[in-house]
């Protein structure tokens, strides 16, 4: 498996990874509005362009014998001061799931961040989503509750989740 930094020239490649897990992983969780709705919010062009070039979101992505099989993204130009940076997205292609895939990002980030003297590493999940097992596996801790409203009248009902690194 090879991980690597990348910019916008992955954008389309995101975005497909992006259509094909939401739809599985969100489709008991959330109506299909809102996940049309949250999909064109935060994964339309300008959305990704933004993230990247204004924001400081870092995407990374995984390969499998040449294939994009996943991809995440994390805040590397601002920590908190307790020394904090947001997982702000992790995905992987729902038949390559299982392969430590996402593990593997996980670790990748970890090893990134931590040279630069952060302490943990923060992400949000809805509070139905399986991926809760996943990340309880590697040491996560659920430190809080969020009910974010994104427009539409739709809201994230979300577990703030967290590892010391």
């Amino acid at each position: 498996m090879e991980i690597t930094k990348v910019g916008i020239e992955s954008i389309p490649i995101i975005q497909h990874i992006a259509k094909i897990t939401w739809a599985i992983a969100y489709q008991e969780i959330i109506s299909n509005e809102q996940l049309v709705y949250m999909l064109d919010k935060m994964y339309s062009t300008e959305s990704l362009q933004n993230q990247i070039q204004v924001q400081g979101h870092q995407f990374i992505l995984a390969n499998l014998e040449n294939k994009p099989v996943g991809f995440a993204s994390f805040n590397n130009k601002e920590t908190t001061p307790e020394k904090r940076v947001k997982l702000h997205k992790i995905y992987v292609d729902p038949s390559q799931q299982a392969k430590g895939v996402g593990k593997s990002m996980l670790q990748f980030i970890m090893n990134d961040i931590s040279k630069e003297g952060v302490k943990f590493l923060e992400l949000n999940v809805n509070r139905e989503n399986k991926a809760i097992g996943f990340y309880n596996k590697l040491g996560f801790t659920i430190i809080a509750e969020e009910d974010i409203p994104i427009g539409n009248g739709f809201f994230m009902n979300d577990y703030v989740m967290q590892i010391s690194l």
